[in-house]
């Protein structure tokens, strides 16, 4: 195969004007040419190297690998780095390897972190452990390209001998470390970085990134279904040169505070959670355009999703180089960036109209060993006429929560939520064969009635339910157990939900049905009166203990700044 075209060389920095040959999947020459008004350029439009999501977790997109790789190649993504670490907490190694498996089916570039953190704390009950020997086995598999995400940073700060040990190997096989390590800084931070990890996803504003880079750390700037940091470390008109800050004297806090640079901070754009509605709309084609328009230089967002990924993790792809793999897609123009043409390994994979692969299925896989609920297992009772309790507040886009009060009416013996004050119940109901219940409140929501539920709940995936009273969340709840597992919507009117029996966590249908679907939630959800860009999303991540400030687990509500379990009221 050889055509002429021309083409954005992510490590030259420049354009210009090939021939190009591929043989046995590799660009095996690129000839630079001269083009004249009788040279005929054969590729209409600009070659660009195969978009590269550095950090995804697949399974929140809640298809399969393979139906992932059939919407991604359609938006230029011909590579992720995927943490399967929602799936290693239901079903260990075998989720994993099942997830490999699959992913082997598609003409696609899978590449895989092992899970650090499983479960992500001893503070939840999660489907599976993995120690060290099981994180060393992972590591020597070639499809292992890293060592994911090390939530535990308090156990790497206080010295944990396990979660050490699981550093250690990852050294020991050469295989880079991501961090994640939200709002972490000075000395604690210091001991984190101490132990190799080399990049973070969790910063959610520039001041922290700019610690983070400046101490070695490798910034990924998120833009994702719930979580969108884009326009928080994008956004530096409202930056305060803060006196005495122990950066303020480096030329990069300078040039970064006089709005002469903002692009040697940031080093990938990653999604993190992407969700199939948004998927089906795009990927990281409009997180590229969404970088532009926040005042990123376009080829540096292209390298942030070209060359950086595939330089760190050491992926023979992203370039356009004589002997890497021949990934490439097509576009209109480098301003527009649409994407009109996808190959991978040579071979084109989308052609503009259709994906030209067929896709396996997985079989499914029941996790739910737990019992129907009833509507006294959602309640709290208390002695009294009212009571004052601690409540989640959480925010649309954000992860991170803030810890309320509220003063809540006590009937019969039990809390009662407030809708007018947008207090609400949350629940976790523990799905392994415990069949422990923790509830607590939450705001933020707005539901007036009914309730939603989910078995995608971060990083356990216990089932979560938000909700105005308990018999509504007893019947979502029984939904998602029914359906072995997925979302719920119930209220007095109606009642839909969608399935998810792979793990309690995936479809194998494809992406655009399953978008319909959750759209079809969304809306109901809607007319329960949430105002939130992706509910469920945003209430899968209530149970995120590793993320500040409040949440919740099947053990009980958690101070997740202090580490420790709270009582839901107060004394």
């Amino acid at each position: 195969m050889a055509f002429t075209a021309y083409i954005y060389d992510v490590v030259l920095g420049s354009f210009r004007p090939v021939r190009i040959e591929i043989r046995n999947g590799l660009f095996a020459k690129i000839t630079p040419i001269t083009v004249t008004e009788h040279t005929q350029i054969d590729v209409k439009g600009l070659i660009l190297p195969g978009f590269i999501d550095s950090h995804i977790h697949i399974e929140s997109s809640m298809i399969t690998p393979a139906q992932f790789a059939k919407i991604a190649v359609r938006h230029g993504t011909t590579s992720v780095v995927c943490d399967p670490h929602e799936i290693a907490n239901v079903m260990g190694i075998e989720g994993i390897e099942m997830m490999i498996e699959n992913a082997s089916k598609v003409p696609f570039n899978f590449y895989f972190s092992a899970p650090s953190c499983v479960p992500a704390t001893p503070f939840e009950t999660s489907g599976a452990v993995i120690d060290s020997k099981g994180i060393e086995y992972l590591l020597k598999k070639d499809e292992i390209v890293a060592l994911g995400e090390m939530m535990n940073f308090p156990g790497v700060i206080n010295g944990d001998e396990e979660v050490l040990r699981k550093l250690e190997l990852a050294r020991k096989y050469e295989k880079p470390i991501d961090g994640h390590a939200p709002l972490l800084s000075h000395e604690d931070l210091n001991k984190y970085l101490e132990q190799g990890i080399s990049t973070d996803h969790e910063c959610s504003n520039i001041m922290e990134a700019l610690e983070k880079k400046v101490k070695g750390m490798k910034i990924m700037v998120r833009d994702g279904s719930s979580a969108m940091d884009m326009e928080g470390l994008f956004n530096i008109d409202d930056l305060e040169f803060p006196e005495g800050n122990p950066f303020c004297s480096t030329s990069l806090f300078k040039a970064i505070f006089e709005g002469k640079i903002y692009n040697p901070l940031f080093d990938f754009i990653v999604s993190d959670d992407k969700h199939p509605n948004d998927l089906i709309k795009g990927h990281l084609n409009l997180s590229i355009k969404k970088a532009v328009s926040l005042g990123i230089d376009i080829l540096k967002a292209i390298s942030m999703v070209t060359v950086n990924p595939a330089y760190h993790y050491g992926l023979n792809c992203g370039v356009i180089v004589e002997g890497a793999q021949a990934d490439f897609i097509i576009v209109d123009n480098i301003l527009d960036c649409n994407v009109l043409k996808t190959y991978i390994a040579g071979e084109c994979v989308f052609d503009g109209e259709n994906v030209l692969f067929d896709v396996p299925e997985i079989e499914d896989f029941n996790s739910m060993n737990v019992s129907k609920k009833s509507a006294d297992d959602f309640d709290i009772h208390y002695d009294g006429d009212e009571c004052e309790v601690n409540v989640i507040e959480c925010f649309d886009g954000e992860l991170l929560t803030k810890w309320s009060t509220a003063k809540l009416y006590v009937k019969d013996g039990i809390v009662q939520p407030d809708i007018f004050q947008d207090v609400l119940k949350i629940a976790v109901v523990e799905r392994y064969g415990g069949n422990a219940v923790a509830n607590a409140f939450i705001k933020g929501f707005n539901l007036k009635k009914g309730a939603i539920a989910s078995s995608v709940a971060h990083d356990s995936h216990n089932i979560i339910a938000v909700g105005y009273n308990s018999e509504m969340m007893a019947q979502a709840v029984n939904m998602v157990i029914e359906n072995k597992g997925g979302i719920a919507v119930v209220s007095e009117d109606f009642a839909d939900s969608l399935p998810l029996p792979i793990a309690g966590l995936m479809s194998n249908e494809d992406a655009y049905d399953v978008a319909h679907k959750l759209g079809i939630l969304h809306n109901m959800a809607k007319a329960l009166g949430c105002e939130l860009t992706s509910p469920f999303m945003t209430m899968a991540f209530m149970a995120l203990l590793v993320i500040p400030s409040l949440k919740i687990s099947d053990k009980g509500l958690f101070d997740g700044d202090s580490f420790e379990f709270v009582d839901v009221i107060r004394n």
